[in-house]
């Protein structure tokens, strides 16, 4: 497998400019992270399962993050994949819930997209809640389709389970 070659930070092969801040996520940034996923979703990844997506090499998490006034940087999003072979399978897009509408999601999809075919990837694949209309939205406007459903995909404790739509993009 080859490896990224280290970019100047925020700054990703074939990702468009704008104010955000891209980069790779690193242990150091476990704890933000931890904290936008539990704002985000109602079943959050756990500490250990990001932990164990850092140790592969397969997976990558972006990050997103934008300047404050302070010269720090707020976290506003992550995107965590995998490239196995010729193929981006994103398993996970999370956008801070009060950063939603800003384009975050479409950067840090750009920026997976990007990523897959700098490593000459061929297709990118996703599930996606039935429910979830505005991430569809989003990837139909990025060339994504639909090629099938995975019942009961997601099973929220307490909850009816809910189907997935499986997602494709040919590069």
């Amino acid at each position: 497998m080859r490896r990224m070659r280290e970019e100047p930070e925020g700054k990703l092969p074939g990702a468009r400019e704008s104010a955000f801040l891209i980069r790779r996520m690193a242990r150091e940034d476990l704890p933000a992270v931890m904290e936008l996923e539990k704002a985000s979703f109602t079943n959050p990844w756990s500490m250990e399962l990001l932990q164990r997506e850092l140790s592969h090499d397969w997976s990558i998490i972006f990050l997103l993050e934008e300047p404050t006034e302070e010269a720090g940087r707020r976290l506003l999003g992550i995107s965590i994949f995998w490239i196995v072979h010729d193929e981006v399978h994103v398993l996970n897009v999370a956008t801070a819930p009060v950063h939603r509408r800003r384009g975050v999601g479409r950067a840090l999809m750009d920026a997976t997209l990007a990523e897959g075919r700098s490593r000459k990837c061929s297709l990118a694949t996703l599930e996606v809640r039935k429910s979830n209309e505005a991430a569809i939205t989003l990837y139909k406007s990025l060339g994504f389709r639909p090629v099938g459903v995975r019942p009961n995909y997601y099973v929220d404790e307490g909850q009816s389970a809910e189907d997935a739509i499986v997602m494709v993009l040919d590069f």
